[in-house]
């Protein structure tokens, strides 16, 4: 977003979650957000997911009948205004391409599937925001539908972030399959946890944090039963959760739970969240923990908020990847003005304009594993590390237009579904193009770049062209790489 963007006084975020979607309409006021509408529906989608990793058709139309109730309250909301996201269940399955694309025409907007560790960071700043501004450090545990995610922060920054494929819809089906309650079943599903979790016991051992808090559905349901049955006094404690346990296993069934303070929606996931949790508690050494209402959703909205106000976490985890891999940001910002020069002519107001920006910043980033074929490398780093503030879908938009900015063409076509990216892998591959001999290049000598009906044409002032015979020819040469994506490159002396 750039600086002449207006604020919005309103913002809007949809959590669309393994057990249940949620929309949070809230208004801002002096940098805080109060909420102003929420709604949630139990849609389960990860429970409509088979071992192929397929969303079954039942819990499709579900979950579409869910977003086009969403998207009805969405009307009128500017795109700016908006942020969607995706977890665990449309992180992993094979048809969840169909499933958001529909999704999407009914929102009206558009869902970012976020990675784990983006969505541990997420709901941290969202939790954080709940909690009193102290400084002590905090070990914030999540567990959702589809997956667990564990981050241990200061204030509102997260400095320790995890994921793991641990859930309370999950593992209900998992386990308790039929919604029988045994002992065997709690025992399986709390070692099946426990083991998960052992894999990251030394990120997050007792000496590194201060305050355990829980957060979302899972935590808040266990902390009202503990509290309401006189188990505990509004905290989470292990004894607290035996002690449940035994309670559940007198039922038998999920259908004849009969427990003061829990819901019936959580019925159905009640004893997998509570497997999971006493895997949490025992594995991590947990005595005692807090539970807090703020979660995925509220720090979505901070995060959307934050890039109106220009502190965009993107801009940080760029800014943080031209420090670790070394870039040389003299080069860097010579490409990076040519390039949005470039962009800004043959696309006026794209909505590539930002990803150009950062691409042009990280295009050599590849270089600190070899020079040979670094681009390569570039965008193979960009697909696949973790980069805070980044969806999925963001991450290879960038790392496509990285790939593109030299080398063979040819790749490309398998590469670009959007045709907008052509605009910005174009804008790229000439800025690097005039810019490789790591001098300062006057781009005025450049009068106009703009679509044909073919490709593109490229106005280049006759003179510079007979000065510089050695880019001249390299021009040449990308005649040759256009033509093999089907594209005719035109240059026009002036």
């Amino acid at each position: 977003m750039n600086s002449t963007t207006p604020p919005y006084d309103v913002l809007a975020t949809v959590d669309l979650g393994s057990n249940s979607f949620r929309l949070q309409v809230s208004r801002v006021v002096d940098d805080q957000l109060y909420p102003l509408d929420v709604l949630k529906e139990t849609v389960r989608l990860g429970g409509g997911l088979t071992e192929d990793k397929l969303l079954q058709q039942d819990t499709i139309d579900r979950a579409l009948a869910c977003m086009a109730r969403f998207g009805e309250r969405l009307r009128g909301f500017e795109p700016r205004q908006v942020r969607i996201v995706g977890t665990n269940t449309l992180r992993v399955a094979k048809n969840a391409p169909a499933f958001i694309s529909e999704a999407e025409r009914l929102l009206g907007f558009p869902i970012e599937i976020i990675a784990g560790r983006e969505e541990a960071r997420l709901i941290y700043l969202g939790a954080a925001h709940s909690l009193p501004a102290t400084k002590e450090r905090r070990l914030v545990v999540d567990i959702g539908g589809g997956s667990t995610e564990f981050i241990i922060g200061s204030q509102y920054k997260a400095h320790v972030t995890e994921s793991l494929p641990l859930g309370c819809v999950t593992y209900s089906l998992r386990y308790f399959p039929g919604g029988k309650i045994s002992k065997a079943a709690f025992r399986d599903a709390e070692l099946a946890a426990a083991s998960e979790i052992q894999r990251i016991t030394h990120a997050y051992p007792q000496s590194e944090w201060q305050l355990a808090v829980g957060t979302s559905g899972t935590a808040r349901s266990l902390r009202d039963i503990l509290e309401i049955n006189d188990w505990t006094s509004g905290e989470i404690t292990l004894g607290g959760m035996l002690r449940l346990r035994e309670e559940l296993l007198r039922f038998g069934s999920f259908k004849t739970i009969d427990l003061n303070g829990l819901k019936p929606d959580r019925a159905p996931v009640i004893c997998g969240g509570l497997a999971v949790m006493i895997a949490v508690f025992q594995t991590l050494q947990i005595e005692r923990m807090i539970v807090t209402d703020g979660a995925l959703r509220d720090g979505v909205l901070y995060d959307l908020l934050g890039r109106q106000q220009e502190k965009d976490m993107r801009d940080a985890t760029i800014a943080q990847f031209k420090r670790r891999y070394h870039v040389d940001t003299a080069q860097a910002e010579r490409v990076l003005r040519l390039a949005e020069q470039f962009y800004g002519m043959v696309a006026p107001d794209g909505p590539l304009l930002k990803c150009l920006n950062w691409a042009a910043k990280v295009h050599e980033i590849g270089l600190s594993i070899a020079h040979t074929a670094y681009h390569k490398h570039s965008a193979y780093i960009l697909q696949n590390a973790d980069m805070p503030g980044f969806s999925r879908r963001e991450q290879s938009e960038l790392a496509t237009i990285v790939l593109g900015h030299r080398g063979d063409m040819g790749k490309m076509t398998r590469e670009i579904a959007d045709p907008e990216l052509w605009h910005a892998v174009l804008a790229l591959r000439l800025a690097a193009l005039f810019c490789r001999s790591r001098n300062d290049v006057d781009g005025r000598a450049v009068q106009n770049v703009q679509q044909t009906m073919n490709g593109y044409a490229i106005t280049i002032d006759g003179d510079w062209l007979e000065a510089n015979p050695l880019t001249t020819s390299a021009f040449g040469q990308e005649v040759g790489q256009w033509r093999r994506v089907g594209m005719l490159l035109e240059l026009r002396p002036a």
